[in-house]
This record gives structure tokens, sequence and C-alpha cells, in this order.
């Protein structure tokens, strides 16, 4: 039984997409007990980057699989299909790779990289950055408190912190062999924001061909123009993005976990898409393992 709750980080940084949705089955891949196949498959209402979402509408339908062998060590993969996206049969999918250790009975460390593969003009929010290395601290006890630093880099580069609290609570259960579980979790997320410069102006380019007409968008400057050195210090600079809360819900059996998530995030006053909106978020999920 225990081994399915390792499956509840998958949602925690989904984008899914994450995104931190590119290394949701990166992401606690400590070693087990014996080595495990998960597959599964998701829906969200919205993609969801850090908190932060882009301005299309972007529900999805992703099917996931991850192997975590014993030793700590985790291969991992995702296929994201856009709900509105009738171009193409998988809008985005990735590939990954983990490493997980104990440094003490409390204290564990997570080692990972992916590799997403974007069509050419994605709508996805992170579009610009297809590679994300990410380590992670976790130190269990009546709480547990995690600290994340992911690097994302492609066409531009970025850096995330993430600090967080959970706590999962058992609820009840509706037989011998289940359990309804609910894990709050509090976190903050900073970073830099050279990725939202390239997809605005990615954007710009299909709503062209779209026919749409462009708006005066961060004061005045057309994206992929010289901009002032206030505006390029809003995308290097290191700023708090969003404050999160995650309200996911579980019902565990065995072998298998359904799941149903809400998130709110509150973006900081200097985050480029939308800063100091509220948005939300909801999943969700089915995941068997062998």
């Amino acid at each position: 039984m225990k081994q399915i709750f390792y499956l509840l980080p998958i949602l925690f940084f989904s984008v899914v997409c994450q995104a931190q949705t590119d290394s949701t089955l990166q992401k606690d891949s400590v070693p087990t007990e014996k080595s495990t196949l998960t597959l599964g498959v998701s829906y969200a209402n919205n993609a969801n980057y850090y908190g932060m979402k882009s301005q299309e509408k972007m529900a999805y339908v992703a099917t996931v699989g991850s192997y975590h062998h014993r030793s700590g060590f985790s291969l991992n993969g995702l296929a994201y299909k856009l709900l509105n996206d009738s171009a193409h049969f998988v809008s985005a999918y990735t590939l990954g790779a983990g490493y997980g250790f104990k440094l003490s009975k409390r204290l564990s460390v997570d080692l990972s990289y992916s590799y997403t593969f974007y069509p050419k003009l994605s709508p996805f929010l992170q579009a610009a950055n297809p590679h994300t290395a990410g380590l992670s601290i976790s130190h269990t006890s009546w709480l547990t408190t995690s600290l994340g630093v992911d690097y994302a880099f492609g066409e531009t580069n970025d850096f995330f912190t993430t600090l967080g609290i959970s706590k999962q609570i058992n609820l009840f259960s509706l037989g011998a062999k289940d359990i309804i579980t609910l894990t709050p979790l509090i976190d903050v997320t900073g970073g830099t924001q050279r990725f939202y410069k390239y997809y605005i102006t990615e954007k710009n380019i299909r709503d062209s061909l779209l026919g749409m007409l462009i708006p005066p968008i961060l004061g005045g400057n057309t994206p992929g123009s010289s901009t002032s050195t206030t505006s390029s210090q809003a995308y290097t600079s290191f700023d708090i993005l969003s404050y999160n809360l995650k309200l996911p819900l579980a019902y565990n059996r065995a072998s298998y976990l359904v799941e149903v998530a809400c998130q709110l995030s509150l973006l900081g006053q200097k985050a480029q898409a939308d800063p100091g909106k509220l948005n939300s978020f909801f999943t969700a999920s089915f995941y068997y393992q062998f």
C-alpha cells in the first residue's frame, strides 16, 4: 500500500505540466522495497506552470508511465493531448530519468532530468525550455518540508526554487484494504521569467497566422523588438512567482489510486503572467501500479 503514496507528487508538480509539468514523474524516486511500474491517465482543466498559465485555455488529457527501480533509479514518460488542439495527435511528450536516495531516516534527495518535445509554435507557457534539471530535498516528520531547485533551458534559461510544506491526513476507509487521504500542500515559488518573453513572441506569431489583431504588450513594446532596461530586468530578475495551495483527495487501494485535486495559485506582483491574479486548477487522475 505504501508504494502507492509515492504517486501523489505527480500531481503536486503537474503542468501538468510542473511542470512544473515537465518534472512530474521525476519527483520522489527514493528507493522503495521493490521495483514498480506505474501507468496512469490524468485530466486537467488547464496547464499549470508554477501556478501560472497561458493566455489560451489549455485543458488536456495526459497519459503517464513510470518505472522505479528499488535502487532509486527511475525512467518515466508523459504525453499530453490538448483538447482544443486538432492539429496534433500528441500536443507534447516528455521523457525523463531520476535518482533518489536517503541521507538519513527522514531526509531524502531526488535528482532528475527531463526533455519535453514541443511542436513548432507550441502554446505551452514553458515551450522555450524543453530541458529541465531538478534537485529536491525533503524532510519527513509530522510535516513534510521540501525545497526544490529547477534549471530550465533551451531557447532561453531560467531558474526556479520552490519551498513547500505538506501533511498527509488519513481520513477514513471504506473497507479493510483501502484508505482515503487528503494531503494539503502550501508552497512558494520564485524564479526568473525569460521563458515568458519567448512565449509572447511565439503567441504573436500564432495570432498573426490566424489573422488576429496583435495588441500592444508590455508597455507598448512589441515582443521581439528592443525593450527598455526595466523590461529586460523584469525577465531576468529573480522574483516571487506564486503562492500555492494544493488539496489532493485520493482513494488508495492495493495497486491503484484515484485522485481529484484542486490548486489555488496567487501570482506575485512581479509575475509577467497576470500579476496579482488568483488562478485555479483542477485535475482528476487514475494510476495503477504493477
